[in-house]
């Protein structure tokens, strides 16, 4: 009796057990547990891309107690003791304008740091696309507007605005060429407003806005009677519809015997500065199917090369024969490099982790595009003396650290970085002090 007592109450315990154990059992848990695992492993692998974007975007943010500011102002100053310095001292360099100073080869220099620059403010121009303006985008240093470009054989005339705006009464100032065109006139509207109180005075004479404009732009200074144009043409040439006939394939043509039609309206300013070079490119043209055309017919086998140098020629022929070049001063400024890094603008590539100019070796070999169109100029009978070139090729290849980068808006960790645009201030503004020089010698010539 006792033995199958002792019996039932072992039965009874295991089946109270199983049942108390069967109450706690919820099938859920596995999934419960597996989901958790994956929220653990998400907010892990988040925190580390949190970091890395805040890295990117504010340079200054330490990573794992690492800054990754690659500019503080300890390594900007090591930068500036370790800048080449320029072969003549101040006391032996002429001035450009100076008497000797003509035979000053101006491209052939280096960057130095000038606390002066930059020239103007962004947020006081109102002139600049919003996609220029670095800084108000959130561009969180500022040393790549304070580099001056010093000519190692000659000093510069500091850029004065109010004299090139009374040098430019009653004329006009035209640029030609495609958006890094844009970003130098931009950075020249700029410059020429500090000498202006009332900005308002400046307008666009058929009150076109400024930001996102593929036409032409013409703004005059009021209190001078002056303009400063802008006509959008990357290729100098004619873009356009292919002829009846064309082969398959060929869904436009660039007419490289043909000036670009604007020309009817800036052949006759006072000041011609013209660029090409960022569109002659495979994906810009052959890819696109855009082919090169002579006279009514395409030529399917004509290479970039070969059309660009043909390009060049038919701009040299044009203002030999149509632009009266006793009035009108002529510029060419030469291709300004990319500086992309790990891919192209397409396929990630970046820059913004630049903060400095490049004082290293320059390439050995030269840019192809001058190397055409320094080609063409010394061929043509009159070439080099109705146009000057400006070759900033060399100098501008140095400022890795001026690019637009992450800042042509409000930053995000997913944007495309522009590395063949410019900052305004910045890099446009030396071609212009360049420019500006320029136009005081012939000046002094008249």
């Amino acid at each position: 009796m006792s033995k199958n007592a002792t019996s039932q109450g072992l039965n009874k315990t295991t089946h109270l057990d199983f049942s108390k154990k069967s109450k706690h059992c919820n099938p859920l848990e596995p999934f419960l547990g597996v989901l958790g695992f994956i929220l653990v492993t998400c907010l892990f692998i988040g925190g580390f891309f949190y970091l890395d974007y805040r890295a990117v975007l504010h340079p200054g943010f330490p990573l794992f107690g690492i800054s990754g500011n690659p500019s503080s102002p300890s390594e900007v100053k090591a930068a500036i003791a370790m800048a080449p310095a320029t072969t003549l001292n101040a006391n032996e360099r002429l001035g450009f304008l100076d008497e000797g100073g003509d035979t000053c080869d101006i491209y052939d220099g280096q960057w130095v740091w000038d606390d002066n620059h930059p020239l103007y403010q962004s947020q006081h121009c109102p002139f600049i696309d919003s996609g220029f303006r670095c800084l108000e985008n959130g561009r969180p240093d500022i040393y790549y507007t304070k580099w001056r470009w010093q000519p190692n054989g000659c000093d510069l005339p500091r850029f004065n605005a109010t004299m090139m705006l009374e040098k430019l009464r009653n004329r006009r100032l035209a640029f030609i060429g495609d958006s890094i065109g844009r970003n130098q006139w931009e950075s020249m509207l700029c410059m020429l407003a500090t000498a202006i109180p009332n900005k308002d005075s400046i307008y666009e004479v058929n009150g076109s806005p400024i930001t996102k404009h593929k036409g032409f732009l013409v703004f005059r200074f009021e209190d001078y009677n002056c303009t400063v144009e802008y006509y959008r043409s990357p290729y100098l040439v004619v873009q356009g519809s292919p002829p009846k006939g064309a082969p398959k394939g060929v869904r436009m043509t660039l007419r490289v015997d043909h000036m670009t039609w604007t020309h009817l309206r800036w052949k006759d300013a006072d000041v011609l500065v013209f660029n090409s070079g960022h569109w002659w490119s495979y994906g810009k043209t052959i890819k696109n199917g855009c082919y090169f055309q002579e006279g009514t017919e395409v030529k399917m086998e004509m290479d970039l090369r070969t059309a660009f140098q043909k390009s060049i020629e038919t701009l040299v022929d044009f203002v030999t024969s149509q632009v009266d070049t006793n009035k009108t001063q002529v510029l060419f400024r030469t291709y300004a490099p990319v500086h992309f890094r790990g891919g192209t603008w397409k396929t990630g590539g970046h820059c913004h982790q630049l903060k400095l100019p490049d004082f290293g070796p320059l390439p050995n070999k030269t840019e192809m595009l001058v190397d055409i169109f320094s080609g063409v100029l010394s061929k043509h009978p009159q070439g080099f003396q109705v146009i000057k070139m400006m070759n900033v090729t060399p100098m501008t290849y140095r400022r890795q650290d001026g690019h637009i980068s992450l800042y042509r808006f409000r930053p995000g960790p997913f944007n495309s970085q522009d590395c063949s645009h410019w900052c305004l201030p910045g890099v446009p503004d030396s071609w212009n002090e360049l420019l500006y020089a320029l136009f005081l010698q012939r000046e002094s010539l008249r």
